[in-house]
C-alpha cells in the first residue's frame, strides 16, 4: 500500500469514530429549550398598537348645530389632561375566559384634544391655539372599547370653559358611545369605534345649551 492510500484510509477511520464529516449533528440539551419556547405563551396582539384616526361617521351626519350668537367667538381649547389609572389601556376583548388587552404607547390626551379641535372647527365654531375669547379645559374619564359580541366605545369628558382671565363660565360633562359588529379582536374595530365616541361626545358638547350659551357670552 503507497503511503497516500495510507493516509486516505486514516482519515477515513478518523472521521467515522468521531462523527466528522458525516453531516450536522443534533445536540439533546437543545430540546427542552425548544419545546420551552413553543409552549410560551405568545403576547397579545393589540398591545402596544399606535392610535388611528378611522370614524365611520361626522358630526354633519348627526345634525346640525346651532351656532346663533358665535360668529364672533374664539374658542381656544387646551390640552385635556389625562388622569386615568392606566392611560394606555383603550380596550378589552372579554369574548374569552381571559380578556385580551388592547393598549397604546401614544399620548391619548394629544389625540382627543387635536380631534376634537378639528370637529368643533368642521362645525364652523371659530378655533384657536392662543388668544381664544374662552378657553375651554378639561379631564379626560374615559377613553375605551369593550368587547363582547360587539365593540362598545366609551367616551366621557369633564370640562370647564372659562374667559380669558379664568373666570369659570361653564362646566360639565359630555360623553359619547358608538356600537358595531366586526370580527373579533382587530384593531381597525376599535378604532372606528373609538373615532365614532368622541364624534358622539364633541357633538353632544356643542348641543349643551349651556355651553353653547357661556360660548357667546351672554
Amino acid at each position: 500500500m503507497n503511503k497516500r492510500l495510507y493516509l486516505i484510509l486514516v482519515f477515513l477511520v478518523g472521521c467515522a469514530t468521531t462523527g466528522t464529516g458525516s453531516g450536522p449533528t443534533t445536540s439533546s440539551s437543545n430540546a427542552p429549550s425548544n419545546k420551552a419556547a413553543a409552549n410560551a405563551p405568545k403576547p397579545d396582539k393589540l398591545e402596544n398598537i399606535p392610535l388611528v384616526w378611522k370614524p365611520t361617521t361626522s358630526v354633519g351626519s348627526m345634525g346640525s348645530v346651532d351656532l346663533t350668537n358665535l360668529q364672533n367667538t374664539k374658542l381656544q381649547v387646551d390640552r385635556l389632561a389625562d388622569n386615568r389609572e392606566n392611560r394606555g389601556f383603550i380596550g378589552q376583548n372579554s369574548e374569552k375566559q381571559s380578556p385580551r388587552k388592547v393598549t397604546t404607547p401614544d399620548d391619548v390626551s394629544v389625540f382627543v384634544t387635536d380631534h376634537m379641535k378639528l370637529l368643533i372647527a368642521a362645525a364652523g365654531i371659530n378655533v384657536a391655539d392662543s388668544g381664544g375669547t374662552a378657553i375651554l379645559k378639561g379631564e379626560i374619564k374615559q377613553f375605551f372599547v369593550n368587547e363582547t359580541d360587539t365593540y362598545k366605545g366609551d367616551v366621557r369628558l369633564l370640562l370647564t370653559l372659562t374667559n380669558p382671565a379664568g373666570k369659570v363660565l361653564w362646566t360639565g360633562t359630555t360623553g359619547g358611545a358608538a356600537s358595531r359588529f366586526g370580527r373579533s379582536y382587530k384593531a381597525e374595530n376599535y378604532y372606528e369605534t373609538l373615532s365614532d365616541s368622541l364624534i358622539d361626545a364633541t357633538y353632544h358638547l356643542m348641543q349643551e345649551a349651556g355651553f353653547r350659551k357661556a360660548l357667546a357670552g351672554q
